[in-house]
């Protein structure tokens, strides 16, 4: 564990960019995949396997229900990581949060049915979602901000965006292994005991995960560096007092893409099943080729980043989702060229979009809150633009028609563009007052 180049002083090394850069991808790599087990899982099996009793359209909107729990606990799990961190020390909170997140998974593998344990399978299932979602919050180790600030002024873009592949790698490796086992698997041995596989696969993951990112965080190098870059917890409460309009602004921006990012994921596997005769593992075959056009928009991302600017190049693309909300209803709606075609021109949006969104603007926290304000951020971005997402876009499109899908995609574009004008508002009458 070494670095490039040295710091100036005697034995004083600074940790290479690139080498965070391969932790902040296996870390985040990990979690997504984890994410997308359960979001594909939501859509797909927990409709016939905990909610039996109720209609389709009302099964799956009971499991997308269940699906927002793990984002409206994520905030607290930031709070009490962050209290963990400061008694005992980065390495154990992190080890916490990942044994928890691999309990709750294990957990969902090993549940039992509705018909076999009554409703109390549904309360399990909550229980480790909410368990989910506690421990995603308290997953933040700072990486994604230690190597923006390592990384060269004129390739912060480039850098920025890396951390961001882990969402389409997740997803990619998530969705093939259920289009796997759905074209291989009859329905019933499906159902039965099929889609715990890819549970135990997260389970695994998660694991090695945990000791890739544990022998990063845990070397006197990052040690050093951390400190050295303020990258601490703060008090949560001086946080708000301080910086708290960044934190709103910070996650509103980022609203385009969390809102693109469900309703080309896990909101049309809902609608193919429900109302499409498209097959469904044919289906995920086609997001797993939109999986990587957006590993190409995330890297696009950060080679126009470079050139434009960050905060151009998100209005840019939020001014792109914004015009194809126009379209996305008759795409969908359509025959299976046109759904497939919505697949793929979102997934390239959601990878332009994706690949600035995290900690565009974090840089208004100042040294000090840079690492709380971020984790706290996100998690709100999370729960405002993503959380409720599947539940709110098939509930809407199901009772009053694929129009509230355009409409859903422009309000999130909407969200992003006033978001970034006030931003530049604030920069241009702080430079006024300097």
């Amino acid at each position: 564990m070494t670095s490039l180049h040295d710091h100036g002083s005697k034995g004083h090394q600074e940790v290479a960019p690139g080498e965070l850069a391969v932790g902040v991808v296996i870390g985040r790599a990990s979690e997504y995949f984890d994410f997308f087990v359960y979001g594909i899982a939501s859509a797909l099996v927990f409709p016939k396997v905990f909610f039996p009793f109720a209609e389709p359209l009302q099964g799956t909107l009971y499991a997308f229900a269940v699906f927002a729990l793990a984002f409206l606990v994520r905030p607290l799990g930031s709070v009490i990581s962050f209290k963990i961190q400061t008694r005992w020390s980065r390495g154990t909170k992190l080890t916490v949060a990942l044994f928890l997140l691999g309990t709750a998974t294990a957990g969902i593998a090993f549940l039992p049915s509705y018909a076999t344990l009554g409703s109390a399978s549904i309360v399990l299932l909550a229980l480790f979602r909410l368990l989910q979602g506690f421990a995603l919050g308290g997953s933040w180790d700072g990486l994604p901000s230690l190597l923006a600030l390592n990384a060269p002024k004129q390739r912060r873009g480039w850098y920025a965006m890396l951390g961001q592949l882990g969402a389409p790698v997740g997803f990619i490796v998530a969705a093939a292994l259920f289009a796997f086992l759905i074209s291989n698997l009859s329905a019933k041995d499906f159902y039965d005991w099929g889609w715990r596989y890819p549970f135990f696969a997260a389970f695994a993951i998660n694991v090695v995960a945990l000791f890739a990112r544990l022998r990063l965080v845990m070397t006197h190098e990052y040690e050093r560096e951390l400190g050295e870059r303020e990258l601490e917890p703060v008090p949560v409460r001086e946080l708000v007092a301080v910086k708290g309009k960044h934190i709103v602004v910070g996650a509103f921006s980022a609203l385009a893409s969390y809102a693109m990012f469900h309703i080309v994921t896990i909101f049309p596997l809902s609608w193919i099943e429900l109302y499409a005769e498209q097959p469904i593992a044919g289906f995920l075959w086609v997001q797993v080729i939109g999986g990587f056009l957006a590993i190409g928009g995330v890297l696009a991302s950060g080679v126009i980043a470079d050139r434009f600017g960050r905060v151009p190049t998100l209005g840019g693309v939020a001014l792109a989702i914004a015009m194809f909300s126009g379209f996305a209803p008759t795409l969908l709606g359509g025959g299976a060229v046109a759904q497939d075609v919505f697949i793929l021109v979102g997934f390239v949006l959601l990878g332009l979009c994706y690949g600035q969104a995290s900690g565009a603007l974090t840089r208004n926290f100042g040294p000090r809150y840079r690492y709380t304000g971020a984790a706290l951020t996100s998690d709100l971005a999370w729960l405002i633009g993503a959380a409720f997402a599947p539940l709110v876009a098939l509930s809407l499109c199901a009772n009053f028609g694929l129009a509230y899908l355009g409409a859903y995609l422009l309000s999130g574009a909407l969200g992003t563009l006033i978001a970034l004008a006030v931003h530049m508002r604030w920069k241009r009458q702080d430079a006024a007052q300097a």
